[in-house]
C-alpha cells in the first residue's frame, strides 16, 4: 500500500553532503516542508503517492546554500566604488553613501533584491548584518529565503541610531516582534573590532548569554586592523575579544585573514566559526585567510558573499571556486579543500556557524526541505565524471533549474515565481538616481 506524500523529486544524482556523499538515482519525499526519506527511486515510485512528482533526470540536487556574510541592502550600492581599498572604500565612499540614503525603504528595496539574486543562485539561506533589521526581515518574508538577521551595533551614529544602547534597544524589540517565525533567525552582530568600544563589548556578550544569541563579527580583515589594535589596545583584535569574553562556539568571525598559528588555535579551542569571503577579500585586496590551516586545526569554516558593494555578485558558485582555488595556490597543495569539502563549507558547516545544522545543511530525513537543482544537460557541463567537482568548478548560477524552501517551489525550470520584477526594476532606478556618486 503506498504512502501519501506532498511532493516527490527524483533526481540523477543527489549530494546529500551529510551522511553519503553522493547517491545516484535516488528520489527525496518532502511532507510538511520537510525531508521524509530519501532513497532509491525504484523504491520511492513503489512506497509514495505524491500529490507533485518533479524528474530531473540530468540534475545534481543539492542542500540549499548557505551564505553565512551578506550586507543584503547593499546591493543597491552595486559597483558604486570599486577597486578601492578597504578603509578609503568605507571612509570616502560607503559611508558618506549610507549617510544619504540608508533608511528602511532602502534597506528592504536591497534586501529584496539580494534575496532575488541569492534565490535565483541557489542559495535558500543568509546571514545578514545591516542597519534597520526589521526592514530586513520584511523583504525576507516576502521573498520566502531563510534568514539570519544580525542586530547591528557601533559606537558611532548613524540614521539609525546614536549610539551601541540604542543600537542594540531596537535591535533586540525587532527581535522580539519576530521571535518564532519559521524563517528567521537573529544574532548580535557588533560591526568590528575597531568601530565598537570594550563597554560595549561587555554589554553585548551579557545579551548574548541571556538570550542565547550567536555573535557575528569582522575581525582580522586586514593589516591596517591588526596594527591599529596594537597601538590603541597593546594586543591583537582575537586578544582583545578573548580577554572581552567573546569568543565561543556562538562567534561568526568574518574574513580572518590575518591570522598567526597561535590564533588559530585560539579559535579551535573555543568552538568558534569563520565566514571566508574569498572574493570579497581578493577585491578589496585584504588578504588571503588560512582556510586549510583552519579546518586542519578543526575550526568550522562557512562560505560567505559579503555585501553586492564589494563582490560585486551574491553568488555561492563563485565563492566555492574561488575558494578551492585560493587554498590550493596559498598552500602549493592542489589536493587541498577537494570539491566535497567546498560544498560543505557552503552548506552544513554555515548551518553549523548559525546553530542550524538539526534543520538545513544536509539532504537528510527530518530536516526542512531546503532544495537546489542543478541543470547538467548543458554543453558547457558535458561529459561529466563527477559532479560534486563539476559543481565546483564547472557549474554556474544559470544551471540552477529549481529552488524549494521548506518544500515550497520558488524557482521552477529557471523560471522566478514570487517576486514581482516590474515594482522592484521601479524602485532601484529610483535609488540610483539619488546617489549623489552615480
Amino acid at each position: 500500500m503506498t504512502e501519501k506524500t506532498d511532493l516527490l523529486i527524483d533526481a540523477r544524482w543527489i549530494a546529500t553532503v551529510s551522511p553519503a556523499p553522493l547517491l545516484e538515482h535516488h528520489s527525496v519525499a518532502v511532507s510538511g516542508g520537510k525531508i521524509q526519506a530519501v532513497l532509491p527511486s525504484h523504491e520511492a515510485h513503489a512506497r509514495y503517492q505524491p500529490d507533485e512528482h518533479v524528474k530531473l533526470p540530468h540534475h545534481l540536487l543539492i542542500p540549499g546554500f548557505i551564505n553565512l556574510h551578506t550586507h543584503a541592502a547593499m546591493s543597491l550600492m552595486r559597483g558604486l566604488a570599486d577597486d578601492q581599498p578597504l578603509m578609503r572604500w568605507l571612509q570616502d565612499y560607503i559611508w558618506p553613501t549610507e549617510a544619504q540614503l540608508v533608511s528602511p525603504e532602502f534597506v528592504r528595496d536591497g534586501t529584496e533584491l539580494a534575496c532575488l539574486e541569492m534565490l535565483r543562485g541557489g542559495t535558500t539561506c543568509f546571514s545578514d548584518m545591516y542597519f534597520y533589521p526589521e526592514a530586513a526581515a520584511e523583504a525576507v518574508m516576502r521573498s520566502g529565503l531563510r534568514a539570519t538577521l544580525g542586530l547591528i551595533a557601533l559606537d558611532f551614529p548613524t540614521s539609525y541610531a546614536s549610539d551601541a544602547t540604542e543600537y542594540l534597544e531596537k535591535g533586540l524589540a525587532v527581535r522580539d516582534r519576530l521571535l518564532g517565525h519559521p524563517l528567521l533567525s537573529f544574532t548580535l552582530a557588533p560591526h568590528a573590532p575597531y568601530t565598537v568600544g570594550d563597554e560595549s563589548f561587555e554589554r553585548i556578550v551579557t545579551f548574548a548569554e541571556q538570550l542565547n544569541l550567536g555573535i557575528h563579527i569582522h575581525v582580522h580583515e586586514t593589516r591596517d586592523e591588526i596594527e591599529d589594535s596594537l597601538r590603541d589596545h597593546g594586543c591583537r583584535p582575537l586578544q582583545r575579544l578573548q580577554r572581552l569574553g567573546l569568543l565561543g562556539p556562538g562567534l561568526i568571525g568574518v574574513h580572518a585573514t590575518q591570522l598567526e598559528k597561535s590564533e588559530i588555535e585560539l579559535l579551535a579551542a573555543h568552538g568558534c566559526s569563520i565566514a571566508h569571503c574569498p572574493t570579497s577579500n581578493m577585491k578589496l585586496a585584504s588578504g588571503t585567510a588560512p582556510v586549510a590551516e583552519l579546518l586542519a586545526a578543526g575550526v568550522n569554516v562557512g562560505l560567505g558573499t559579503d555585501g553586492a558593494a564589494s563582490n560585486n555578485r551574491l553568488d555561492m558558485f563563485q565563492e566555492m571556486r574561488h575558494a578551492a582555488l585560493l587554498a590550493k595556490n596559498a598552500t602549493g597543495n592542489a589536493a587541498v579543500l577537494p570539491a566535497q569539502q567546498v560544498l560543505q563549507m557552503a552548506t552544513l558547516n554555515g548551518a553549523r556557524a548559525l546553530g542550524l545544522e538539526d534543520k538545513i545543511g544536509s539532504i537528510e530525513s527530518g530536516k526542512m526541505a531546503d532544495l537546489v537543482a542543478i541543470d547538467f544537460d548543458r554543453p558547457e557541463l558535458m561529459p561529466c565524471f563527477d559532479p560534486i567537482s563539476h559543481l565546483v568548478y564547472a557549474a554556474g548560477r544559470e544551471h540552477v533549474s529549481h529552488v524549494w524552501i521548506s518544500g515550497k517551489c520558488h524557482i521552477a525550470d529557471g523560471k522566478t515565481l514570487c517576486f514581482d520584477h516590474s515594482r522592484l526594476k521601479t524602485s532601484l532606478a529610483l535609488w540610483q538616481n539619488r546617489s549623489e556618486f552615480r
